[in-house]
């Protein structure tokens, strides 16, 4: 029987195909056992004719073999249905839902079934994998809140601690009338920095919430267009430090679908971060290929020393640049996290020629999340 369903491809068949191909097979062999029932009872009584008791018992015995026959049939019926097409994939799914409700999303589903019930287990394999994903972007969140949060709290100590400081000097010595007016007045503008400075550290972590909750809409646009806006930006800010730039394009397409403002935000910080570490000249190549849009850009400088190549995208890490008031570090961080809500990524690494090297990618398929 296995064999004889596995050759009709029983599993390929719809529920209602499956239900009804076993209804006309458990109908056909059960009419085929009643006949040869029937064909026993009339051997028997043509046999035992001279007995008339044998007809007494004869007739009771073929309903009863009937219908223990038909019963049998339903029941062969419903278990052969259960085996083949229900028990497996309730089984799958009833152990994924198990997993799920135990927090547990590191399984995959497969049922390659091409009925209802395949479908269903190939929808709640999508539904486990968004859910996978889901959990996986909330815990980078969180993690990256975390150390966001830390490393804010380490930058605001110092200013905390300047102003204590000044505060105590001016509550000691104020009162006793030992401060010239001069003093008193490069005390109080020095305590003016840092608490502009603090303001701007505020303010720095307003803008990154709001990074956050910042929507992508994706629109079709010419690939010359892109770049052409993009190179105008590169020649303003490179300009305003004094140094030159070059560009280059690969492309596979002619059009590319992507958000074009938040593009422009990631494009000004990189070229802002590599004009301000360049010797004298920065080269920007734009890629389109395999469904991402690449910008890459390259510095003629001595390139990130190993400790920023591990830092480089963490908020407010600033290198060798510590002027508070014009540089947060918060450059590449924040295409970082642009980059990603576009489906791409953000990679810090040296040139082969010793200069830093930046690379943004964007997935050209997000459109309007």
């Amino acid at each position: 029987m296995a064999k004889i369903l596995g050759w009709m491809r029983l599993k390929h068949m719809t529920l209602l195909q499956s239900f009804i191909f076993l209804c006309c097979l458990t109908l056909i062999t059960v009419l085929v056992i009643i006949i040869l029932e029937f064909r026993w009872a009339e051997n028997i009584r043509l046999r035992f004719a001279d007995h008339s008791s044998v007809n007494n018992w004869v007739l009771p015995s073929l309903v009863a073999m009937v219908l223990f026959t038909v019963a049998g049939g339903i029941v062969l019926m419903a278990s052969l249905f259960y085996r083949w097409k229900l028990k497996k994939p309730l089984e799958i799914l009833m152990k994924a839902s198990e997993k799920i409700s135990a927090n547990d999303l590191g399984f995959h589903i497969s049922y390659e079934a091409k009925d209802e019930l395949g479908e269903l287990c190939r929808v709640f394999e999508k539904m486990r994998a968004q859910l996978e994903k889901n959990y996986r972007d909330l815990w980078r969140s969180v993690e990256e809140r975390k150390q966001l949060n830390a490393i804010f709290a380490h930058d605001l100590r110092t200013p905390l601690s300047v102003l204590k400081g000044y505060s105590e000097f001016l509550t000691t010595y104020l009162p006793q009338n030992n401060l010239s007016e001069e003093k008193i007045l490069d005390t109080i503008q020095t305590m003016k920095v840092h608490i502009v400075r603090l303001e701007s550290y505020t303010d720095a972590m307003n803008s990154i919430q709001k990074l956050e909750d910042m929507p992508v809409h994706s629109h079709e646009l010419e690939m010359d267009l892109l770049t052409s806006l993009l190179n105008d930006i590169a020649r303003q800010i490179t300009g305003q430090f004094g140094k030159t730039f070059g560009s280059s394009i690969a492309a596979d397409s002619k059009k590319i679908a992507v958000d074009i403002h938040l593009v422009m935000q990631v494009f000004e910080n990189l070229i802002a971060n590599g004009a301000r570490y360049a010797v004298g000249n920065v080269s920007i190549h734009y890629n389109v290929c395999k469904g991402f849009f690449s910008i890459t850009v390259t510095d003629d400088g001595v390139g990130f020393s190993d400790v920023a190549l591990q830092k480089a995208v963490l908020p407010f890490y600033r290198g060798e640049v510590w002027d508070a008031n014009s540089h947060h570090g918060l450059g590449l961080y924040i295409s970082k996290v642009l980059c990603e809500k576009h489906e791409g990524s953000l990679h810090v690494e040296n040139s082969s020629d010793g200069g830093g090297n930046v690379t943004a990618s964007f997935f050209m398929g997000l459109i309007n999340s």
